[in-house]
Formats: C-alpha cells, sequence, structure tokens
C-alpha cells in the first residue's frame, strides 16, 4: 500500500503533463488564438474577451493574464524566435490626419461667411454646398487618424442617428419653440451655429482620441494585470472626455450656440471613441435613444394639441418656459452622454478594447 501511494503521488517537482497540465489544456482549448497571436498581449486580449481573469489565472499558477499569456506564447514553436515583448502598433504620421480633421472647421468657416454676405437664391445655393462640403469633409475627418474605426465596426444605424442629431441641431429647437407657441405658421429660423462648433471640434476631438488610445496603449504594455490596467486607464479616458468638454464650452461661448451643443459633441466623442475600439453597438444604442427622444419631444408636443391628450405636452412645455427650447436636446444628450460614459468606463478599461484598435498616431 505504501509502494502503491507513493506511485500515485506526483511529488512536488514533477512536470506538468497531459492531464495534469492545465496551462496545455487552455493551450489546446485556444490553439487557434495562440498560433496567430503576434504578441502576448494579443493573447491576454482574447483570452480577456473568453473570461479569463487574473483570479483565473492564478488556477493555472500565473500571477495574472499577462503572464498566463507569455507562457502560451512560448509554447507555440516559432523557429526558435523567442518572445517578443507587446509593441505599439505603428504610428501613423500626424501630417496625414491633421489637415482632414481641420477641413471640417475650415469649411464651416468658410460656409458662415457665405450665408453672411448673400441672400435669397443665393443664400440657399450657398447653404446646400455648404451642407455637401462638410458632409464631405466629415467622412474624410473619419476614415484616417485617431478617428478611424477598423472596416465594418461602425453599426450601419449610426450614420443615420447622427444625422438625426446633426439636423436638430440645426432645426430643432426653432421648430421646438413653434410648436409650443401653436404654429409653425411658416418656416421656423435656423441655426447654424452648433453646426458651426461641432465642425470646428473635430480637430480637438482626434487630438483627444488620439491621447486616450495612445496612453492606453502604453498602459497596456506596461501594465502586469488587467486590474492594474483598468484602474489606469479610467482616468484617460476621463481626462479625454473633459478635454473636450473644455473645447467645446469654449467655441459654444465664441460662436453663441446654445448650450446644448456642448452636451451633443461630448455624447459624439464618447460614441466615436467606442466604435473605435470596437463596442459600436453600444454607441449606436445611445444614439438612437437620443434621437427617439428628441422625436418624443416634438410629437408630444402635437399630441397635445388633440381633445384629451392636453396632459402629453405639458412636461416639454413646462421645461421650454423655464429654460428655452435648447433645454431639450441639452437634457436629452446630456443624459445620454452620461450613460454611455458610464458604459464606456467598464468597455474601454478592458485590454481587448485596445489591442486590436486602429493603430494610434
Amino acid at each position: 500500500m505504501r509502494g502503491s501511494a507513493a506511485a500515485t503521488s506526483p511529488g512536488p517537482a514533477a512536470p506538468r503533463r497531459g492531464n495534469g497540465d492545465p496551462v496545455k489544456a487552455l493551450l489546446h482549448r485556444h490553439r487557434e488564438l495562440v498560433e496567430g497571436a503576434v504578441d502576448p498581449l494579443e493573447i491576454a486580449a482574447g483570452l480577456e474577451i473568453h473570461g479569463v481573469t487574473d483570479r483565473t489565472a492564478a488556477r493555472f499558477r500565473h500571477r495574472d493574464v499577462f503572464s498566463l499569456a507569455e507562457e502560451l506564447y512560448a509554447r507555440v514553436p516559432r523557429g526558435g524566435e523567442p518572445p517578443r515583448p507587446a509593441a505599439a502598433p505603428p504610428a501613423e504620421p500626424v501630417a496625414a490626419w491633421a489637415g482632414l480633421v481641420l477641413a471640417p472647421g475650415a469649411v464651416a468657416l468658410v460656409a458662415a461667411g457665405g450665408l453672411a454676405l448673400t441672400e435669397g437664391p443665393a443664400r440657399l445655393g450657398v447653404g446646400v454646398a455648404a451642407v455637401l462640403a462638410l458632409a464631405a469633409a466629415g467622412v474624410a475627418a473619419v476614415r484616417r487618424g485617431p478617428l478611424r474605426a477598423a472596416p465594418g465596426r461602425p453599426a450601419r444605424s449610426t450614420v443615420l442617428w447622427t444625422l438625426w442629431l446633426l439636423g436638430y441641431a440645426v432645426a430643432g429647437d426653432g421648430l421646438l419653440q413653434a410648436l409650443v407657441g401653436g404654429g409653425p405658421d411658416a418656416l421656423w429660423p435656423l441655426a447654424p451655429a452648433p453646426l458651426l462648433v461641432l465642425a470646428l471640434s473635430v480637430a480637438p476631438a482626434a487630438w483627444c482620441a488620439r491621447l486616450f488610445s495612445g496612453r492606453a496603449r502604453r498602459r497596456l504594455a506596461a501594465s502586469r494585470g488587467l486590474d492594474d490596467f483598468a484602474t489606469g486607464v479610467r482616468p484617460l479616458l476621463l481626462a479625454a472626455v473633459g478635454l473636450q468638454l473644455l473645447a467645446l464650452t469654449a467655441l459654444s461661448a465664441a460662436a453663441g450656440a446654445p448650450y446644448g451643443t456642448v452636451a451633443l459633441g461630448v455624447l459624439l466623442l464618447i460614441a466615436r471613441l467606442l466604435t473605435v475600439h470596437g463596442r459600436p453597438e453600444a454607441a449606436a444604442a445611445a444614439l438612437g435613444a437620443a434621437c427617439a427622444a428628441e422625436a418624443l419631444a416634438l410629437a408630444s408636443v402635437l399630441a397635445g394639441r388633440l381633445p384629451g391628450l392636453h396632459p402629453l405636452a405639458a412636461p416639454v412645455r413646462a421645461v421650454v418656459d423655464a429654460w428655452g427650447p435648447a433645454a431639450v436636446p441639452a437634457l436629452v444628450c446630456g443624459t445620454a452622454a452620461l450613460a454611455l460614459l458610464a458604459h464606456a468606463t467598464v468597455a474601454l478599461s478592458r485590454a481587448s478594447a485596445h489591442a486590436d484598435a486602429a493603430p494610434t498616431p
């Protein structure tokens, strides 16, 4: 019996083999991920997606997921090549995208000047040309540099929701004021100032996205645990959003834009950051919810004109009477931005959100 017991006892120095090697079992389970990884960092991010945490790594006799990923990387034969440390992706020259993110603001300034100097049909022509030029400049700005998302990531509905929010920023306040007053009896006034502010804010948004992505990648490469990385990256996200908030506030004050423009600009930045880092569904959901709330505000005022449905319009009328029509998009976009920021502080503090992000300039 003693001999049998001794024969079955593994001993402290026994190597891990077969069923007694949990790391080997994990390697078989995630072999495709490990073999296709270019560095241990990519493996760590992939393991995180599959639910492996630092606590899980302890069961594999490792202090954290990064250490476990390094062993998995080393176990796959690579022609004698030693494991490479995690490296940041190649940087795209700033000059390649700086002009593109400045273009929307430049087009908006030229358009504002053209609208101020023209009247009648000529003014209408300038307005149409400005909208087309701004659309082209905006598309170009998000296809290069820090605002670029990987192909296929943006949800299709995101573009539609963004267009609605921009359209409401220009025409929504005037329409709501006219509806509350019993109209509209004629074409309500448009407000080009929000579009000017948002176009000018594309450049600071790109720099904030660059700051966040670049610092997060460096933090990821230097971290030795997922919890350590998450703790360090959350202040980076809040700093990026705070800088954009300051830029939007200054631009809105200079252009005389309604305060709802600031909330909309922050909402669009957070949504874009989530899209860039592979979380477009949450961005689309928040933008869609904001659009639905703005549409509901307009519809409730119209419904309140029907017999017996006057209470439906009471909340919106109370807000407009107290703070003006600009308060409605400010409350809607501000609430959506706060909710999306709360989600982003969790989603963007995961290693997997940065390991496969677009190259950061």
